[in-house]
């Protein structure tokens, strides 16, 4: 196990770990992944204010939002088959965030069900899709209400699956055949550790959601030729306001770029929005999720709650995106790739780094609650105006000492 200092070293023990296919499932984008880096590189282009000379011997950290209290504004976003990159591994994730006082979000297509992990680690927050079998629909809501699911996060940026190259490469994607069988056994063969853990300790191998409506005893590609055959491209405006009619919690919305699409939102009832490119996993060539967050918390204003998703690497980017108006992030690939090389403590220490990084990043700009988080934390216009309208420039690097 290489020193892990940062999520980015969570990055690379991941990658030692895991078979190709699941790696590259995490870690890749749509197409020739310009948004997803741009969402990483888009938070350098952010510039913090330094300040000096402010008592910040005592820092609040905490959040309140959708009528709980939070040790950070920080959630575990959801990711599909995260019980693919360590054991039973949503039970783990979310017995992590718990323990941390924080919230976990499933995916739909997570391989533990929903009720498998709130068994493990109490009330969660549910991520849902709308797909043609609307009698799965109503049977997931009612499972999720039934598990005292608190919040649910309706994602509408996926009507048809992004274009994946390192999944078809990989063996990941694609139809079934003796090749792609290939490229994936060979992946797991030299990932023994992988294999114990996951491959032989980790059954059942299923999308646990899924299982009452594809059956028990198939294999995963029936579950994804069940997810081919039923994510639905027709869902309108209609279908939010059906939902936000059946659901009495909150209810966010996730996947969110444009401003007038939050307006819309919020004009629907939502209680939240999630600013959000899928990790630059669907539309490629887009805005990075910090580059359009300005423009729609300006937009909204203070009528819904602001969460962002995409490209948060550290407590660093955790405060810029407070003080461009999101109320919370939730990380999706930090919390995967500590969870694929540690288990439930890799998550535990990683969410532990990004709050040791928050506290000094507030302390450094005299920051003494995130609540106060705003603007006046960055520099000048011009950084702003940079990422409001997406400027792609080179991000500021540091001298060499033989320079």
């Amino acid at each position: 196990m290489p020193v892990i200092a940062n999520v980015l070293d969570y990055r690379e023990a991941a990658r030692r770990r895991l078979p190709r296919f699941l790696f590259d499932y995490i870690d890749g984008g749509a197409y020739g992944e310009a948004t997803l880096r741009a969402n990483v590189d888009d938070f350098a282009r952010v510039l913090l204010r330094q300040r000096v000379l402010v008592d910040v011997g005592k820092l609040d950290t905490s959040t309140r939002i959708f009528g709980r209290d939070f040790a950070m504004p920080v959630g575990l976003g959801p990711v599909g088959m995260t019980g693919f990159f360590r054991r039973r591994g949503e039970a783990q994730a979310a017995r992590a965030a718990r323990a941390a006082g924080l919230p976990f979000a499933l995916s739909t297509l997570a391989t533990c069900s929903v009720e498998e992990v709130t068994a493990a680690a109490g009330p969660i927050w549910y991520q849902f899709y709308m797909v043609k079998d609307r009698r799965f629909t109503a049977d997931m809501l009612a499972r999720a209400a039934d598990q005292g699911v608190e919040a649910l996060l309706f994602t509408v940026d996926l009507p048809v699956p992004g274009t994946r190259y390192r999944d078809e490469r990989s063996g990941q994607a694609g139809a079934p055949s003796l090749a792609r069988s290939w490229r994936r056994a060979r992946a797991m063969a030299v990932r023994p550790g992988w294999v114990w853990d996951v491959g032989v300790n980790g059954r059942p191998h299923t999308l646990g959601n899924l299982a009452p409506t594809v059956g028990a005893g198939v294999g995963l590609d029936a579950y994804w030729a069940w997810v081919g055959r039923n994510f639905d491209p027709s869902v309108t405006w209609d279908d939010l306001a059906d939902l936000r009619d059946r659901w009495r919690g909150p209810l966010i919305l996730k996947g969110v770029l444009d401003p007038e699409d939050a307006r819309r939102a919020v004009a629907l009832g939502v209680d939240g929005i999630v600013v959000s490119n899928h990790g630059g996993r669907q539309l490629d060539g887009t805005l990075s999720s910090i580059a359009a967050l300005p423009a729609i918390a300006a937009a909204v204003g203070r009528r819904t709650r602001l969460l962002l998703d995409g490209g948060v690497r550290s407590g660093l980017d955790l405060l810029k995106a407070l003080a461009l108006g999101a109320d919370m992030v939730l990380l999706g690939r930090a919390a995967a790739w500590s969870l694929a090389a540690r288990g439930e403590a890799g998550v535990a220490h990683m969410l532990g780094l990004v709050g040791a990084e928050l506290r000094a990043a507030m302390a450094m700009t005299g920051c003494l609650a995130t609540r106060d988080a705003g603007r006046h934390l960055l520099v000048g216009s011009e950084a702003e105006a940079d990422v409001q309208e997406g400027i792609a420039k080179p991000a500021p690097q540091l001298m060499s000492t033989a320079e």
